[in-house]
């Protein structure tokens, strides 16, 4: 119900449409493919996208707006290069390169109209998160810094060493609680290197409502309209995710940790 498989062909796939089986009312996404060449043109009424350059090399038109070439090998080589098209804008996507480019498509529900921009690699806010077996890279694309530059899209990147947990300790933002917790759907892209390989997906509720773990590959999707939700690299291979965000009320992120787990994040692991 949560997890959707990834697809290999060209052309433009949504992998999590805006009827879906998980309930997401506020986000969907899709996966963009192109041979040496092609182009894309596309609109999103009622929508607010970010293009994420995930390999290749890219062009973006928006109105009288062009931005690139940009190029990126492959998630897992250099930091993210993303652009923004506001709410209701036509946008064309180029590849303007000699290999496959692939971009991920991230939407949310937006009626504030904004200008189109990029943000770079040199942009791309980095992290280091947790500790031990469950410490991580985040990259934050169009989070804080973009703030007052879109309406309610939220939009970053995870790498996992091999064998290490994210989204940990578990934590979820299905509630409006001010201060303690925001009330976000969210949706998981994954890329695995070497991409043979596979991580755990959990998802689960306090009252065992929703308690359920799937194995993921490169290319797939995940669905979160609630819930606690960590996930783990496999041994030998490291684990990507791109996370897309929205929700109704506020555009911030404000994660609340399981209580039974959230010892963890008090104790030394050194």
């Amino acid at each position: 119900m949560y997890l959707v498989r990834g697809k290999a062909e060209n052309g433009y796939h949504e992998l999590v449409s805006q009827q879906n089986e998980a309930g997401l009312k506020w986000i969907s996404f899709g996966l963009l493919r192109l041979g040496r060449g092609e182009a894309h043109e596309a609109v999103f009424e009622g929508r607010e996208v970010v293009l994420v350059l995930l390999s290749g090399s890219m062009r973006v038109s928006i109105g009288h707006h062009t931005f690139g070439p940009y190029d990126r090998p492959n998630v897992f080589a250099a930091q993210a290069t993303a652009v923004y098209v506001p709410v209701g804008q036509t946008f064309r996507v180029e590849n303007v390169g000699d290999a496959a480019l692939e971009v991920a498509v991230c939407q949310a529900v937006a009626e504030e109209a904004h200008e189109p921009f990029v943000v770079t690699p040199d942009d791309v806010v980095v992290k280091t998160v947790g500790q031990a077996n469950f410490e991580r890279k985040v990259h934050d694309i169009v989070v804080q810094q973009a703030e007052g530059r879109v309406h309610r899209i939220i939009v970053g990147e995870t790498f996992n060493p091999p064998g290490n947990w994210s989204s940990y300790p578990p934590h979820k933002h299905d509630d409006y609680i001010p201060g303690v917790e925001a009330l976000m759907e969210e949706i998981y892209f994954y890329q695995l290197n070497p991409s043979s390989g596979f991580g755990l997906q959990s998802i689960y509720t306090s009252d065992g409502s929703i308690d359920e773990t799937y194995r993921v590959k490169h290319g797939d999707a995940f669905m979160i309209p609630r819930g606690y939700h960590p996930v783990c690299a496999a041994g030998g291979y490291q684990l990507y995710y791109l996370w897309l965000m929205a929700g109704p009320v506020d555009r911030v992120m404000i994660p609340h940790d399981d209580p039974a787990h959230a010892w963890i994040r008090e104790r030394s692991w050194d």
